[in-house]
């Protein structure tokens, strides 16, 4: 820090014969102010090495400045100092000051060479942490930047989440949660891991994390979404390969590696079941009302980006108030400890359960994770809900046009008795536009749902599979306006595809919701 005449240097570290260092003025950590005479000022402006004695005239007018420097001189018989710039890939990072005061001989040339020689190796070291400190910075602050900022809100499930970048030595890797509300009051919760550390990894991550976004917006079932993504890590794979043979990137093979394991599921709280896929990810934990903790067998599936081999999907039943904990590797497996007694770990840790799932998250990490993490760890916990009957609201339609007037009065009714009249007219008007489509346009069995959640939720499955698209229809077109007016009277719109067929659901703020 150049000021008016001198410089200001912050010490960073110093060592010396005596313990304790006791002819040190200036402590690690403090700034001090020289002016441009002392020998590491001279230093630090010219990047040459300085060499100067006590008896210098220069050096001894440059300590006047501080009389408890040169009483230390005085005191510890000082005679003899060099000064040389700590430089490396032409940048300089500081001065290392070498002092004699015991031995009567002066600092020589040939001292000159050798203090240049190790600076300079010390030099390179110091680049390098400061670099790796640098990037491990900036792959952190990505990485964090790409994890959900705020979980949403949502009905199905009671979260918490944690994530712990790995320690120092090993850099942040690609580890990733996500919660995503879907249609029919349904919620997903995904965790997944990326293979390598790094800015790459986390680049990697944040790739994988949009996609299946993406994907849960299609409502896909997990199988078909793990293929899907799949799919998307080869061709991330292939194009890492191809810039290799154009040597754009050549001997950073591992570097360009592409491969994740992902855990996707998919809860309902009307029905209470969950849907789960994984590919190559470890088994979710399973904690009952009664405190038991199971881990869900669920198919093997190979990791991301091999390619070949089909993902398979288990649905299981889940009371309301269990508790699934989804995490990665990192928070079970280390060099020191086999993988079964990280997962003994976890399953202790998981039947002491907290009414928090804050406080049961903090619980997990004290009891299973090592004090240093050698790799990433993100951990998602979820207590299921259930809606109440009266929340929901079903009806069976033959295919009949005549049955559109009398769902309207159905619908009108549930909606009275939930005290939702202000929403009768648009919600007759949507009931009214998906049931007369799924009459003209689709085939039976044809079934109305609305469900009160924190939107109101209008459903009408069929048993086509053929999905519906929205068009601008013309000034003398008969049809066509339908899904037009469902999506300008609705917040938000949808179609899903079902084992039996599709439904086509719209989602409208509850009256005098914000």
């Amino acid at each position: 820090m150049p000021l008016t005449g001198t410089v200001a240097l912050r010490r960073v570290a110093h060592q010396s014969i005596f313990e304790g260092v006791p002819e040190a003025v200036i402590k690690p950590g403090d700034v001090d102010v020289h002016p441009e005479s002392f020998p590491s000022a001279r230093c630090l402006a010219t990047g040459q090495a300085v060499l100067t004695s006590a008896d210098d005239p220069t050096f001894i007018s440059s300590t006047g400045h501080n009389p408890a420097r040169a009483a230390t001189i005085r005191k510890f018989g000082i005679h003899s100092i060099l000064s040389v710039p700590i430089r490396a890939r032409g940048v300089t990072l500081g001065v290392a000051a070498f002092l004699r005061g015991q031995r009567p001989e002066p600092f020589e040339q040939d001292d000159v060479l050798l203090a240049e020689e190790l600076t300079a190796r010390a030099a390179l070291s110091l680049d390098n942490a400061r670099r790796y400190t640098s990037e491990r910075t900036t792959a952190l602050a990505l990485q964090r930047s790409l994890l959900p900022q705020r979980l949403p809100r949502q009905s199905a499930v009671e979260v918490a989440s944690r994530y712990l970048p790995a320690s120092v030595h090993v850099g942040v890797g690609g580890d990733w949660f996500d919660v995503i509300p879907l249609s029919g009051a349904r919620v997903a919760l995904v965790v997944g891991d990326v293979v390598g550390h790094g800015i790459h990894a986390s680049a990697t991550m944040g790739r994988l994390r949009t996609a299946v976004r993406t994907l849960a917006d299609v409502d896909l079932p997990p199988d078909e979404l793990l293929t899907c993504l799949d799919d998307m890590v080869s061709r991330l794979s292939a194009d890492a390969d191809a810039d290799d043979g154009a040597g754009n990137n050549a001997g950073d093979d591992a570097e360009n590696d592409v491969g994740a394991t992902c855990l996707y599921a998919v809860y309902d709280p009307v029905s209470r079941r969950c849907c789960l896929a994984r590919a190559g990810h470890l088994l979710p934990a399973l904690v009952t009302l009664d405190g038991a903790v199971s881990f869900l067998d669920l198919p093997v599936g190979p990791p991301l980006g091999l390619g070949g081999l089909p993902f398979e999907s288990t649905e299981v039943e889940l009371p309301a108030g269990s508790v699934l904990a989804l995490y990665t590797d990192g928070l079970i497996e280390s060099r020191y400890d086999d993988i079964d007694l990280g997962l003994e770990r976890l399953r202790r840790a998981l039947t002491h359960q907290e009414p928090s799932l804050e406080t049961t998250c903090d619980n997990i990490l004290k009891a299973v994770l090592p004090e240093r993490p050698t790799d990433d760890v993100a951990l998602l916990l979820a207590r299921t809900h259930a809606l109440d009957s009266d929340q929901v609201a079903t009806w069976d339609l033959p295919a009949d046009p005549a049955i559109v007037a009398d769902a309207r009065k159905q619908v009108a009714m549930r909606l009275a008795g939930w005290g939702l009249d202000d929403a009768v007219f648009i919600t007759g008007l949507v009931v009214s536009e998906l049931v007369t489509n799924a009459i003209r346009h689709a085939q039976g069995p044809i079934q109305l749902r609305l469900i009160r959640d924190r939107t109101l939720i209008c459903e009408v499955s069929d048993g086509s599979s053929t999905a519906p698209h929205l068009r601008r229809a013309r000034a003398f077109d008969e049809g066509g306006r339908g899904l037009l007016l469902v999506s300008q009277l609705t917040q938000r719109w949808g179609t899903r595809q079902t084992p039996h067929g599709k439904t086509i659901w719209a989602e409208q703020a509850l009256p005098g919701a914000r």
